[in-house]
């Protein structure tokens, strides 16, 4: 009996070292061992043993990236304006050892490493730029806070600017300053619209212009042209029917009162060969009253 009670007293010794001595670590994550109060080893992920009473785990570390958002912080920048920034930092840690040991509080240190740099960096720089230079600023705290951090086994992968906060009077001059810029855009836009609408108007009536002149002259060309045509029809069927200068005076006399009938026809204009056709109309005339009163002579 004393035999089995010494037995289960051993496996239960064995069981609590051992449950001691077996550690499991799991992924991303880091574990500080201490061997009689001075560092001894790093455990990573997995199985591990340690030594009950001699070995003590002073701290196990988060490899994973973290994020920390500090709080809005007044800096002062170029030109004397109080503004309020907050800032949001990304880092990792890369040696657990050194996180362990070399700094006390690492997110307390990074913060006030942050708000050290941003008041150095927004104090070589104006209210404007501070606004407008946001990837600048972002890579010069980057670079310091990764220098100071990398003896802390801490690596800064990136730091942003949150908000930039101006005072309430600058704010309010900047939304006065940003209106009147809209409605100055809104001016100009609608001043080029009226340009534009004007420009085109110009150009349809142009275009309308030449159009309506183009048509007037091809219209006058053809009805030039119908002219021309009547003319030489006319003149070819008078040398085709050979007409002589009987005709010729009787066509002109019809002529006449037409020609007179224009208030601007002061002077008529008469041809010689109308003279010589009046004569042979005349002796044409003479002619034939001859014989007429010749035979009413003789039938007297």
């Amino acid at each position: 009996m004393a035999g089995l009670i010494a037995t289960a007293v051993i496996l239960l010794v064995l069981l609590v070292f051992l449950s001691r001595a077996v550690r499991v670590v799991p992924q991303a994550r880091a574990v500080v061992v201490e061997r009689l109060g001075r560092y001894h080893r790093t455990l990573t992920p997995g199985l591990a043993l340690v030594i009950p009473v001699v070995d003590r785990i002073r701290e196990r570390v988060d490899l994973r990236e973290q994020v920390v958002t500090f709080p809005p912080r007044p800096v002062i920048t170029e030109d004397n304006l109080v503004v309020g920034i907050d800032t949001v930092i990304y880092f990792q840690v890369t040696d657990p050892r050194a996180s362990t040991y070399e700094i006390a509080d690492v997110i307390s240190a990074i913060e006030q490493l942050t708000v050290t740099t941003l008041r150095n960096v927004i104090g070589s720089l104006n209210l404007e730029q501070t606004l407008t230079s946001r990837d600048e600023i972002n890579t010069r705290l980057r670079g310091v806070l990764d220098e100071a951090t990398g003896r802390w086994g801490i690596r800064v992968n990136r730091v942003e600017l949150k908000a930039i906060e101006p005072p309430p009077s600058i704010q309010d001059s900047m939304e006065k300053q940003m209106r009147a810029e809209r409605d100055r855009r809104a001016a100009i836009l609608s001043a080029e619209g009226v340009k534009q609408s004007e420009i085109l108007r110009a150009e349809g009536e142009k275009q309308a212009a030449i159009l309506r002149a183009e048509g007037e002259r091809q219209a006058k060309i053809l009805a030039a042209q119908g002219e021309a045509e009547a003319i030489t029809t006319v003149f070819r069927a008078i040398h085709a029917g050979n007409a002589d200068q009987k005709l010729l005076a009787y066509q002109y006399l019809q002529t006449l009162p037409r020609i007179a009938e224009g208030e601007a026809n002061k002077v008529w204009i008469v041809p010689s060969e109308l003279t010589r056709a009046f004569g042979g109309l005349a002796a044409f005339g003479g002619r034939t009253d001859g014989p007429d009163r010749t035979d009413g002579g003789q039938a007297r």
